[in-house]
């Protein structure tokens, strides 16, 4: 697994014999690939979770638009929370398993590699 670029990879049917929720240390091993989300467990269920600010209520859901195209390619559906007006929040599992497959992560790292940037907020930059 080590080197293979998620984005590249294409998610499995959730329907599929062969996928199973991976263990802990499997999930901390990808972890690496999909940098900026986090490894949550939530009523012992293991998630990708990741936040953005975006500028708008409305660039929020231009991003949910993005995303929803690529989980619809994928057949692969994560969970999407618009929190106040510009809080966005992702989180990803494989409900049909109850935890995480490598199709979580393979939807994370194509959710990275959108382009994004003229919808997020800029980081106010300190003056010197």
């Amino acid at each position: 697994m080590e080197g293979s670029d998620l984005s590249t990879k294409k998610c499995i049917p959730c329907s599929s014999k062969d996928i199973h929720a991976m263990s802990r240390e499997s999930a901390m091993e990808l972890l690496p690939q999909v940098k900026n989300w986090e490894l949550v467990t939530d009523n012992d269920v293991m998630k990708l979770q990741r936040s953005w600010k975006v500028k708008s209520f409305t660039k929020g859901l231009e991003f949910f638009q993005l995303i929803a195209n690529v989980a619809e390619a994928e057949g692969h559906h994560p969970d999407l929370h618009l929190v106040g007006w510009n809080n966005v929040k992702i989180e990803i599992w494989t409900h049909s398993v109850g935890g995480l497959t490598e199709n979580d992560f393979i939807l994370a790292s194509k959710i990275d590699s959108l382009d994004t940037e003229y919808l997020l907020r800029k980081k106010k930059i300190a003056s010197s």
